[in-house]
């Protein structure tokens, strides 16, 4: 098997489409500002662990919630380190859902932990009653996804892990600035782990990630960690990683940091027409927002549809960049075969996997795009 780069013709196949997930360009177009920024950093030459680091960190945990936001290399890797933190290894098992992205899982097998999973609800988020059905003595972490940036049961997790003394990681990669009472995603476990990935609410140049604690003992090992283990330029506490924001992406991120705020009503307020527009459609599955204390960010828009994958042909040959996230769980994938799983194993999650589809409801989506979204899709069922 010959593995290539997939992604310069992945970025291709949708480059023309009007109304496409891929905003950069626009989201980006006061690049010269940051140039200007960035400038300060080349003069300085404190490209590693610079001072914009320390500075974005400190706000982020701000917005978050937490005493300590620590930058690492991507959201993969704010996973697997502070899974590694907690101690976790081979022999262990880490709770957590077959609908995701793989970073999740992958950041727990790399750590040497074995994935668990347990189903999902409607909302795409893990059941939260099915948790303590999962538990073992081997059980070191429970891991919810906050999917496309609606909170999991917060409460309800932290009680079963109080119950059973295992720890929370959460990954918030799709959640920045959701909440909870006002709680922010991500503050609730031990850590809560941050992609910044180029289509991520809150992105840079390239892979950036961010892990919260409110712990200072954690904090600091995980500081370590992602730098060699060390505690200056000749002593070394541990052996470990090299896994660090760099100091221009940190430059970037707090740019964008200004702007999280309209990003992130703009998502909602996208979202809000569509589920209205589409609401009273037979063949389409709108989730209840009825959503209370919970704020959901809308990383991801996706509904249920029947005939899905027709759908999603018509919208692309129409001009909508319709995309299908995920169409296969975790637990089927070929990297998941040694762990046994069949289908029907999860069967809410694999439902979901079959009829998901999302549009673009990012802050350059207008409401004539929302109209012709809408309009297509109703014209597509009849």
């Amino acid at each position: 098997m010959s593995i290539k780069n997939f992604l310069p013709d992945q970025y291709d196949a949708t480059s023309e489409l009007e109304i496409n997930h891929n905003y950069l360009k626009d989201q980006f177009s006061d690049y010269q500002d940051i140039l200007q920024k960035v400038g300060r950093v080349v003069e300085r030459g404190d490209f590693t662990l610079g001072r914009a680091v320390e500075e974005f960190e400190h706000r982020y945990a701000g917005i978050i919630g937490t005493k300590h936001a620590i930058g690492v290399g991507s959201g993969t890797d704010a996973l697997f380190l502070s899974l590694k933190a907690l101690g976790v290894g081979s022999g262990d098992e880490v709770i957590t859902t077959p609908f995701t992205f793989f970073a999740t899982v992958g950041a727990i097998v790399t750590a040497g932990a074995t994935p668990v999973f347990v189903d999902v609800r409607a909302d795409y988020n893990i059941d939260t009653s099915k948790i303590e059905a999962a538990i073992t003595n081997k059980t070191k972490v429970i891991l919810p996804v906050h999917w496309s940036g609606k909170p999991c049961e917060m409460r309800q997790i932290e009680e079963i892990a109080e119950k059973y003394d295992v720890q929370i990681v959460e990954d918030a990669c799709h959640a920045i600035a959701a909440s909870i009472d006002g709680k922010g995603a991500g503050s609730f476990g031990a850590f809560g782990c941050f992609s910044m990935h180029p289509l991520k609410n809150l992105n840079v140049w390239g892979d950036g990630g961010i892990a919260c604690t409110n712990s200072d003992e954690l904090a600091d090992k995980l500081r370590l960690m992602r730098n060699h283990g060390l505690v200056g330029r000749d002593h070394c506490h541990m052996f470990a990683y090299n896994s660090r924001l760099d100091t221009i992406q940190a430059v970037i991120a707090d740019h964008l940091l200004d702007k999280i705020g309209d990003i992130t009503r703009s998502r909602i307020e996208n979202a809000k027409m569509l589920d209205e527009s589409l609401g009273g459609l037979d063949q389409v599955t709108v989730q209840n927002r009825d959503l209370g204390c919970i704020k959901q960010v809308y990383h991801i828009y996706s509904l249920c549809f029947e005939k899905r994958d027709e759908l999603q042909k018509y919208l692309i040959n129409n001009g909508v960049d319709a995309k299908i996230h995920y169409p296969i769980p975790m637990h089927l994938q070929p990297a998941a075969k040694k762990y046994g799983h069949q289908v029907g194993d999860f069967p809410i999650a694999e439902e979901i996997a079959n009829t998901t589809l999302s549009l673009p409801v990012h802050e350059f989506i207008g409401e004539k795009h929302i109209e012709k979204m809408a309009s297509l899709i109703k014209g597509f069922y009849g």
